[in-house]
This record gives C-alpha cells, structure tokens and sequence, in this order.
C-alpha cells in the first residue's frame, strides 16, 4: 500500500473540490496549472502544502485539495471501458468474501476499478482481457493509485475468459463479462471447493442466463441481489430524500463450488 507524507509533493494525484462539491482530478507537477471555470491555481501553491488545505484562485473561489480516495479514483480516471461504480465495489468485496492473499481470478478488468478494489484488499489478482488497450489501460490506473509494487500481485492476460483455462487453485472469481454462464464450466476446475463466484450483470436477462447454468451445476447458496443508493438532503430543519438518486447500475449474482 501507499504511505503518505503530510505534505503534498510533486507527482501526487490530489482532488480539488470546489464550494459545489464538484471534484477535480489533478496530477501534480513543478509549474503546472490547473484551470477551470473559476479561475487559476497554480501547482507550486499545492506542492509542500499540507493535505486538507484550502487554495484560492484569482477570482478568490475556494478550493479544497486531498488525496483522492478510492471513489474519486473509479469516477475519474482514464476509462477504456465502463467501470463498476462504487455503490457495487463495496458489496462485490462483501459477497465475494474478500481478504488478504487470495488468488482472485477476474475477467474482463475493463478500466480496472474493480482490479484495483480487489488489490487494495490485499489479494493477487489474475486478470483475463481480450483487448490489449484496455489491460494497458487497467494496469496503469492500477498503479497511479496503488503504486507500482502493485503490481507484482496483478497479473493480466490477453485471453478470452469464454476459452478454457489452465489457471487454477483460484479462492475467488468476479466476473463482469456479457455472457459470464460460458465462464461457469471452466470456473469448475480452476475454482477451489467452497469457493465463491460474484458476477455483475446489467441485464436481467444475463441474469437469467447464469442462473440457469448455475443451477445445473456445482454450485450452491445461489442469490442475486441489485443495490440501490438513496442520499438524503439534510440542512437545519429541513430533512428529506434527495430528489435523485442512483437506482439501478447492475445485478450482483453470487454463488459458492461445493464440488471441484
């Protein structure tokens, strides 16, 4: 894991937020700018400074600067391909039973935030991916989060997760594939016995699909869930639901290998 100094120092991904609450991801660099609609900051302001300052453009618009957590990191960095949002990462670790030193096998890795939820968990990640810009992609946001050592746990591949494998002795899988039922057959072997699979779907025609196949084999204590995300307004006497919120992203289809 990344250990930080107080200060924040050239090189650093921070986030600015503004009085708005809207967040800016910035790479920071000696004489580097950022810019936006309310004005100039400059980086030099920012390095050496301590985390949690407050900086102020031309036009006097305020500005909070920290390291960006984990869901500043998903919403935006760099995507090649759609990235689970966070309302589901944190189930996802929940369902799969996530802890230090398993073997996680996942396909595909996509842009890489659930890669790099699973790596900050402490496990060794084997990725499959069929498109090469897309696992350069994914190894890269992987590291300017977690840093390079990294990735020495995360392993990625230019496979197709549909083909059999000869990877094997896996704790876990997560799969965020269109058709994750043809990975199922191969995660028969490869998984070990009271293992857990987590597949994330939008569609609930996929969903379907999966259970059919999953009720054919293996596999018990088979549920699908969908997590819904409702914030609240509260100021002062005022207390009521916000008028969004974010209702449906995906479903959350776990099960456990009872035989292998």
């Amino acid at each position: 894991m990344v250990s930080h100094k107080p200060e924040l120092s050239s090189g650093e991904r921070i986030v600015l937020i503004d009085s708005r609450q809207r967040r800016y991801l910035v790479t920071l660099e000696p004489g580097g700018e950022f810019h936006s609609h309310a004005g100039v900051i400059s980086h030099d302001q920012i390095i050496g400074s301590l985390e949690g300052s407050e900086y102020r453009t031309g036009s006097n618009a305020r500005f909070l600067g920290l390291r960006p957590t984990l869901n500043d990191h998903v919403l935006k960095m760099p995507r090649g391909a759609q990235v689970i949002y966070p309302k589901d990462l944190g189930p996802i670790l929940i369902l799969a039973d996530i802890e230090p030193n398993q073997h996680v096998f996942e396909s595909g890795v996509g842009s890489g935030a659930l890669s790099t939820a699973l790596l900050r968990a402490g496990t060794r990640v084997t990725g499959y991916e069929v498109r090469e810009d897309f696992a350069q992609n994914a190894k890269s946001n992987v590291e300017s989060f977690l840093g390079p050592d990294a990735l020495t746990r995360y392993d990625v591949k230019i496979r197709d997760a549909y083909e059999p494998h000869d990877d094997e002795g896996f704790d876990r899988a997560v799969l965020d594939l269109p058709e994750p039922w043809q990975v199922v057959p191969h995660l028969e072997t490869s998984l070990r016995r009271g293992g857990i699979l987590v597949a994330y779907n939008p569609s609930v025609i996929q969903v379907q699909n999966l259970r059919r196949r999953l009720a054919d084999g293996p596999w018990a204590l088979i549920e699908t869930v969908e997590v819904l995300n409702r914030t609240w307004h509260v100021e002062g006497v005022s207390v009521r639901p916000d008028h969004r919120m974010v209702a449906h992203t995906g479903f959350l289809t776990h099960a456990r290998l009872i035989e292998s």
